[in-house]
């Protein structure tokens, strides 16, 4: 009789950990796929766990996801857990792809998932229907590409212009970048706005709302004709449907769609060779020219500034300023470069100057001879040559030049500086020595001979030390599992930090850097993680209702932004909050 109670204990206990044994797994919607069709992958646990890392999906754009989902249910007394991720895929390229494995912690073991093997073949054919939402979407959204000038000049600024147009009738809620243009040979900075603001215009003909994505202002640094690559988006549209809801308002359908711009050819223009002035620089645009000096009279070893400044709009950052040329009994130091240039939708405007330091040696009347400027003319097709005025500079005190000749070479850029001889300028070199005889030293039985005879000996107690102590932190399971979570918890807000243009990448990491320091700080375990027992455990510990309030919304903001579409300027107020509630907790802890 009691070995049948112990063979059924023994299959209980069997059954119990087959139960709790941790399932992780990867599924997709399909194994084969066109190039033009979408791909649904999930990870799924049955347990709940921590620092999730997918995949790098090489061969597919992620258009969707991370989405999660959690379901807790109970059956007859028994707990069923299970919660997912899940990605939307696109594929980049035909042929066979591997789609790498995904890891998971639970309960400080890594889990990964199997790798799966998925065939991607030519595209294909869609039947046309004016009621599929994704034919709908295709006929209602357009990326275009604008060039404010397609044969621009060697360094003359265009302007390039990504729109988005939006027929009436539909709605976007969110959209994603594939594939960034790519500008090989310009020099680009952007000038978009912060937010996007929908407008009215015309799309062909019909009337449209359209975005301005973003602007960029070039300039072209090779001639010839360079490709700019088109802007690649998925677009979330929202389409209307034929059913309504229980007010009577019409349902929306979700579909993602793709949407590319058209390929841009720039074909930039070579600077002419006639009439090109000695000394041009490459500035091209339309600029002002001048050279100041703050003082005319002083004294010898007294410093003037000098200054060489251009202003105006053009290439203002990729071209030299002439060279200051002195006379050489002035002493000049290298300049202090200075530039005040702001980007607007024309291209770059403002000031660049270089401050020199000159100081005189000897009394004397010096002439700061003027200097030339040339530049380009893109409006006007003409070199133009600007000069500065002269300036004489009247020293009024100090030693006289032995030597007054003042050369100074006529082209730009160089100077030439007097040779000065003086009896005594060897005068602070010592030319005489005294040699001291060494005095032989030995090894054996010295000071240092001991120290390395002892050094072994108290080395050996050291090891031992450091090895019970290695010993010791690897036994203490929990301290160990605090220290990882509090490291694991700095480096998640330091790449929320670095990715605050990629809404997703932002949102998870900070999610994770939160988890991980309440695990860290109140020593809280992932299935804890709930309003209430957060709020309960933040009272105890002392911590006021406002910043309790405040960490709880940052963390229902990062669940909340896999859904809905959020502004770079919430996304930085929600970095900033989550630096400010996480020191206001540390004050108090």
């Amino acid at each position: 009789m009691k070995s049948k109670k112990h063979i059924f204990l023994f299959l209980l206990i069997a059954v119990q950990s087959l139960f709790a044994q941790v399932k992780f797994e990867a599924r997709v919607s399909k194994r084969q796929l066109g190039i033009n069709e979408r791909l649904r992958i999930e990870f799924s646990m049955n347990q709940e766990g921590d620092n999730f890392k997918a995949p790098s999906f090489t061969g597919f754009d992620v258009v969707g996801g991370p989405s999660q989902s959690v379901s807790h249910s109970w059956i007859n007394g028994k707990r069923s857990f299970s919660k997912v991720y899940a990605y939307i895929l696109s594929p980049k390229k035909k042929g066979n792809i591997t789609i790498a494995p995904a890891s998971i912690e639970i309960e400080d073991k890594i889990y990964q998932t199997k790798p799966l093997q998925l065939l991607v073949t030519s595209p294909i054919t869609k039947p046309t229907n004016p009621n599929d939402p994704n034919y709908v979407a295709s006929q209602n959204i357009h990326l275009v590409t604008e060039v404010s000038n397609t044969s621009p000049y060697l360094n003359e600024a265009i302007t390039v212009t990504q729109k988005l147009y939006i027929h009436p009738s539909i709605g976007i809620s969110d959209f994603n970048t594939l594939n960034a243009p790519k500008l090989t040979g310009f020099w680009s900075q952007d000038v978009s706005d912060k937010q996007l603001k929908i407008e009215r215009g015309e799309y062909q003909g019909s009337p449209f709302n359209y975005v301005v994505l973003k602007r960029t202002v070039l300039y072209p640094q090779t001639t010839g004709k360079i490709k700019i690559k088109p802007l690649t988006l998925d677009v979330l549209v929202s389409i209307p449907t034929n059913r309504r809801d229980f007010f009577g308002r019409p349902l929306k359908q979700t579909v993602h769609q793709k949407v590319s711009a058209q390929l841009k050819i720039i074909d930039v223009k070579s600077l002419p060779e006639a009439g090109k002035p000695d000394g041009f620089t490459g500035a091209v645009g339309q600029f002002e020219f001048d050279v100041t000096v703050d003082k005319t009279t002083l004294k010898s070893e007294e410093s003037l500034k000098a200054t060489v400044l251009v202003s105006g709009e053009g290439n203002l950052k990729l071209f030299q300023l002439p060279k200051l040329v002195v006379p050489s009994s002035l002493e000049v130091y290298e300049p202090e470069h200075k530039e005040n240039v702001r980007t607007n939708y024309a291209g770059m405007r403002g000031i660049i100057k270089e401050i020199y330091t000159i100081v005189p040696q000897y009394k004397g009347t010096y002439p700061i001879h003027p200097l030339s400027f040339s530049y380009f003319n893109p409006k006007t097709a003409k070199y133009i040559t600007l000069k500065s005025v002269s300036h004489v500079v009247d020293v009024l005190t100090g030693k006289t030049n032995q030597n007054p000749v003042n050369n100074t070479n006529n082209k730009q850029g160089t100077q030439q500086q007097n040779v000065v001889t003086n009896k005594n300028q060897f005068q602070s070199f010592q030319t005489k020595t005294t040699l001291v005889p060494m005095t032989k030293h030995q090894f054996f039985r010295s000071n240092m001979f001991w120290y390395m005879l002892l050094l072994p000996l108290l080395i050996i107690p050291l090891v031992f030390v450091l090895k019970q102590f290695r010993a010791n932190a690897k036994q203490d399971v929990r301290g160990n599992k605090l220290r990882k979570a509090d490291k694991l918890a700095k480096k998640f807000l330091s790449e929320a930090r670095k990715n605050l243009n990629d809404k997703e990448t932002f949102y998870e990491s900070l999610h994770k850097a939160l988890h991980n320091y309440l695990k860290a700080k109140l020593q809280m375990e992932t299935s804890e993680f709930s309003t209430d027992k957060i709020k309960s455990i933040f009272n105890k510990k002392g911590i006021d209702a406002t910043t309790s309030s405040q960490f709880i919304q940052l963390i229902e903001n990062c669940n909340l932004a896999r859904f809905t579409p959020v502004s770079s300027i919430a996304m930085q107020q929600d970095y900033e909050s989550a630096v400010h509630v996480i020191n206001a907790i540390d004050k108090v802890l």
